[in-house]
């Protein structure tokens, strides 16, 4: 178990809380071939705690993401990290026969994290009684996006049983899809088309309020369209979303994999700033806790003399 603290560094209006962090929570988990291994994170004080599962992206694991996770957990959530099968640190073989489903895995960590709630709970000393499991939101960056964006209701076209199935979970009422897949089919590049035959999503479905967030340097070799394709999640998806559009952002959004400037390609202190800051205030707001911090942050971006990015909301 760990304690740190996260330096406000000029965002937000309260000081951070010193925040305790525990891991690896191990949780059997049968037919998967391994355990799944959670990391927890939460602030050392207050109450009512809302409840962030964050699913990384791809070849990452529950050390990752830290300038987020930190953040988050320092004003006011707990954080709740699963390593998914395809992280480096698993080593699953690429003809692994675990590997066409791997996106189906993925899902089943996040639904299995909030399944277990009391065993995660309990797992950090002090955390327990303090979580409010009436406001869970799902994040998720790049693979993770997609796979947050499950349980807001984002369905996928079943590669091995070409079935496409509602895996959304009334429990997460909120999402933040940072750098997510955009449309498939005609949309992928053939490498991707290929080796990545998951990513055929479809947004009709998904209905939970959800903050995309994209960079319009993001482009990504696994499409033919360029940045826009990451914007689909907000384009095509009904109920209430928003864009965050970053200016000059590459697929990292300025940092926010991890703390070395080797973990992201255009490392940019204020970029992450931007998006701790409005990540922050959007789930407060679509949580229901607070919405006059996205107003003033959605107000500020626009009318600042150099912006960093613009927000669009429908």
């Amino acid at each position: 178990m760990t304690a740190l603290e996260t330096p406000a560094a000029g965002i937000g209006t309260a000081a951070p809380a010193p925040v305790v962090s525990v891991k690896p929570v191990v949780l059997p988990a049968p037919g998967r071939g391994e355990d799944l291994r959670v990391r927890v994170s939460a602030p050392a004080t207050g109450t009512e705690l809302p409840i962030i599962v964050f699913s990384h992206g791809f070849g990452s694991s529950l050390d990752g993401y830290g300038p987020l996770a930190d953040y988050w957990a320092a004003r006011g959530f707990a954080v709740i990290q699963p390593t998914h099968l395809d992280s480096r640190t698993v080593g699953l073989p690429e003809d692994d026969p675990r590997t066409p489903r791997i996106w189906r895995f993925r899902v089943e960590d996040l639904k299995r994290v909030l399944d277990h709630l009391d065993l995660l709970e309990a797992a950090l000393p002090g955390l327990a009684g303090r979580l409010d499991r009436g406001r869970i939101a799902a994040a998720g960056h790049s693979f993770g996006g997609q796979t947050a964006g499950n349980l807001l209701g984002l369905r996928v076209i079943d590669p091995v049983t070409g079935e496409e199935e509602d895996l959304s979970d009334s429990r997460v009422k909120a999402g933040v899809l940072l750098a997510t897949a955009g449309r498939g089919g005609a949309d992928l590049t053939p490498f991707a088309a290929e080796h990545y035959p998951f990513m055929n999503p479809s947004f009709a479905h998904m209905t939970t309020p959800a903050l995309v967030v994209t960079g319009d340097r993001d482009d990504l070799p696994l499409t033919v369209r360029g940045p826009d394709w990451t914007a689909d999640p907000y384009h095509l998806s009904p109920g209430p979303k928003s864009l965050l559009t970053l200016f000059g952002a590459e697929h990292s959004l300025g940092g926010i994999p991890g703390y070395e400037a080797r973990e992201t390609t255009d490392e940019n202190p204020e970029r992450l700033a931007l998006v701790q800051r409005l990540t922050l205030a959007y789930l407060r707001h679509a949580l229901g806790i607070d919405g006059s911090g996205w107003r003033a942050a959605c107000e500020a971006l626009l009318e600042s003399d150099d912006p960093l990015g613009r927000v669009e909301s429908k």
